[in-house]
């Protein structure tokens, strides 16, 4: 069995040397790796890091978009003994120079020529980076290689050198690193181990029984640990192709043309391609309305069953016949037998909608603390509204305090040059405390579902000493049509409110049912009248809740919340102090 990284490459590139590894459009052209081809052009750009004077235990950290040559440079980073460090495209030049100084990089891979501008006016302040990569185009600025160059200068090293670093490194050894999105303060580096990616992605594979006919459309940030097992790692390990999306923007178009057979969104994917069904589900004759509400029905109830041990309805494959095949292959997922969602919560509401449609979407709990997953659903073994069991061969257990704690391979070896870090987040005994707060249905009756109730640190405790967690608050006010993103708050206030934002597709449908005259979210958000239908629809979501869970006051935010504004994490989770700060007049409003 491979025990390092390099050697599950190795073992692929020898089983499946013709099979496709990856495939990247170029000019409007799909291009094709070959195993073989990925192996030997890693190993070059490996030679080629060594040439440029890469000592083990140094960094690399790359910056670009999902392409080849961020997989390449990558797995030659950890065949030289160096350590990558992803870098978030969004990234600020500060925070760009944060991790290359904290991961002590010799070397910077970036993507184009604007993210070579940002480390050009860095590297007087790196004293350690001696060469910076270009994955595409070229540059005459000293100390600046082309990737075909690096791969010209691995040519003149002897592959006994890079074999050599090879040969040395051991299943215990750091060799990635992981910079957190840092919610709540600077970036920590997860230091992962080779044990802790080649086990984890193991149990990952056998859990979904990936195989080399599967196929994955990378499209997240490959910064983040979630995307790396996803299509960097899991196919390495069985020689299955993932094909890159052109952009975030093109992803649609992309899953029409891939047609995946395993898909991995965040819970923000999600929720826009349901609000883009319902949308045209709302443009429907009213015989095909009552037909898909039959058919939702229908999907529903099968869904349950399923998880239940139990048959599906006789009409089920009518209704699938009738609506959801329609919609599989509307979205591109008509190939799609594993639908995943990870690194932040997704609405109860959502996963029902989903489910209705025949789309079960399986929950995975985790974090880069535990190289990704630390729990699993699977097509046969899923509870709608849990986050999955346990993966094999790892622990689990709820503290005192509610806390999840974790233990097993796949626990990261502690946080990069910051050992008090690493002591506050894993104790004596080996267990890593998540700080979230979750129940396991195990203990009650066998099954070992987990259900994350929120984070500890985000609970929101009201003056009159209520404890709540808003993100389930969240998740309801953003099933309001009209609604794209919530944010509740009420710490330490007697009582509770909420910022919200407003869905662009769905608002101008939305206004019309209303008599508003106005269209955009922008001009909505100040209409009396838009307002007064809105109000119906938070008391509706009110009167599903506790008294002191519901939400007394609202303001509408002029525009959705943002990466590029700093108010959500590159994989779009809630920067609640950010948010806090931008927006205190409007909170402070509503509470006067």
């Amino acid at each position: 069995m491979p025990e390092t990284v390099v050697d599950v490459l190795e073992a692929t590139a020898r089983a499946h040397p013709e099979k496709p590894a990856m495939r990247v459009k170029l000019q409007g052209q799909w291009q094709t790796t070959t195993w073989q081809e990925y192996r030997d052009q890693a190993f070059l750009a490996a030679r080629g890091f060594l040439k440029l004077g890469l000592a083990a235990g140094e960094g690399v950290v790359i910056l670009g978009y999902n392409r080849p040559e961020w997989f390449l440079a990558d797995m030659a980073a950890i065949a030289a003994g160096g350590l990558p460090a992803g870098i978030y495209t969004n990234s600020t030049p500060e925070q760009c120079h944060y991790i290359a100084e904290h991961a002590e990089a010799a070397i910077a891979v970036v993507e184009n020529e604007t993210h070579l501008a940002t480390f050009l006016a860095l590297r007087d302040r790196l004293p350690k980076l001696r060469a910076i990569v270009l994955m595409t185009g070229t540059s005459t600025a000293p100390g600046v290689y082309t990737w075909q160059q690096l791969l010209d200068l691995g040519a003149g090293v002897p592959a006994a050198d890079l074999a050599a670093r090879i040969a040395a490194q051991k299943p215990e050894d750091v060799c990635t690193l992981i910079y957190t999105s840092g919610t709540t303060g600077p970036p920590k580096a997860v230091a992962l181990t080779h044990r802790n990616i080649v086990w984890t992605t193991a149990r990952l594979v056998e859990a979904y029984q990936v195989t080399a006919d599967d196929e994955m459309l990378s499209y997240l940030p490959l910064s983040h640990i979630a995307e790396q097992v996803v299509s960097l790692h899991s196919p390495m390990v069985v020689g299955g192709c993932s094909w890159f999306a052109e952009s975030l923007e093109k992803l649609r178009d992309n899953l029409l043309e891939v047609r995946p057979n395993i898909f991995f969104a965040v819970p923000r994917v999600w929720e826009k391609m349901q609000a883009a069904i319902q949308a045209a589900g709302a443009q429907n004759s009213g015989l095909k309305k009552k037909i898909a509400a039959w058919a939702r029905g229908v999907g529903a109830a099968a869904g349950h069953a399923r998880q239940a041990g139990r048959a599906r309805p006789l009409l089920y494959p009518l209704a699938d016949k009738l609506v959801f095949s329609k919609v599989r292959q509307r979205l591109g997922l008509d190939r799609a037998r594993v639908l995943a969602t990870s690194t932040a919560p997704i609405s109860v509401e959502t996963l029902g909608f989903f489910l209705s449609l025949g789309l079960p979407i399986l929950e995975v709990y985790g974090m880069s603390e535990c190289t990704g997953p630390t729990t699993c659903s699977t097509p046969e073994r899923y509870r709608h509204g849990t986050v999955g069991f346990a993966i094999p061969g790892s622990e689990m257990r709820i503290a005192e305090n509610g806390e999840v704690l974790l233990r097993g391979p796949h626990v990261f070896a502690g946080y990069y040059k910051n050992p008090e870090a690493t002591r506050e987040t894993i104790d004596g005994d080996g267990w890593l405390h998540t700080g979230d707060v979750g129940e396991i249905s195990g203990e009650i009756d066998g099954d070992g579902f987990l259900r994350i109730t929120d984070r500890i640190k985000e609970l929101l405790i009201t003056s009159g000493g209520k404890n709540i967690g808003p993100q389930i608050l969240e998740g309801k006010l953003r099933q309001i049509p009209a609604i794209s993103q919530a944010v509740v708050i009420g710490d330490r206030r007697n009582y509770l409110a909420a910022l919200l934002t407003l869905d662009p597709q769905r608002a101008p449908q939305e206004a019309e049912i209303a008599g508003s005259p106005f269209r955009t979210p922008r001009e909505l958000a100040a209409c009396a009248i838009f307002h007064r239908h809105l109000e119906s629809q938070v008391e509706a979501v009110n009167a599903t809740l506790a008294r002191y869970e519901t939400i007394k006051k609202y303001a509408i935010l002029p525009a959705e919340l943002s990466i590029e504004e700093g108010e959500l994490t590159p994989t779009m989770k809630l920067k609640r102090r950010v948010v806090y700060q931008k927006y205190a007049a409007e909170i402070e409003n509503l509470y006067r």
